[in-house]
């Protein structure tokens, strides 16, 4: 398996924009897919985010994960924030969410991020619990109860290389 940036492969596009539509599209309400590829095209970025970081199998698209700023407007102090980790059904258990979530921390610790954050409708954390990610807080946000996790990416900043094949 190898990991790209969207910015490099624009084509996955439509088919993420349609993952999402379907795993989140009833969140928010007058959506569409053709809302979230404008949102996709919009963070089409190398080195900056918001950015998307693509798992890719035999040139198929195997799954997806985001960095992003501000997920959640009741945190505006928490900046930095892992979402958008997708994989489809029938791809689910083989590991790839698993390397996907690998794969943006790497990326986001050599952009100098130092903290990650993220929600997760599960109580106990499930997969960021097992990958090491630590319960901040548990709340109702939009009418849905989530978990707040943090992972602590350094204590100094790093040097700024890449460790995703960019080009």
């Amino acid at each position: 398996m190898r990991f790209a940036l969207l910015a490099d492969c624009p084509e996955a596009i439509p088919q993420i924009a349609e993952w999402y539509f379907g795993q989140w599209g009833h969140l928010r309400e007058d959506t569409s897919p053709r809302d979230f590829e404008s949102k996709l095209q919009s963070s089409i970025n190398h080195d900056e985010l918001p950015l998307f970081i693509l798992a890719i199998e035999n040139e198929e698209l195997m799954g997806v994960a985001e960095l992003k700023f501000r997920e959640m407007d009741i945190y505006p102090e928490k900046e930095h924030w892992l979402g958008g980790v997708y994989v489809p059904v029938e791809r689910r258990g083989k590991g790839i969410a698993s390397q996907l979530i690998r794969q943006a921390l790497r990326k986001a610790h050599s952009l100098g991020v130092s903290t990650l954050f993220l929600q997760t409708e599960k109580s106990d954390g499930g997969l960021y619990a097992r990958l090491g990610w630590a319960p901040v807080e548990q709340v109702n946000y939009h009418a849905l109860d989530v978990l707040v996790m943090e992972k602590i990416l350094y204590d100094k900043p790093p040097d700024r290389t890449s460790t995703i094949n960019e080009r």
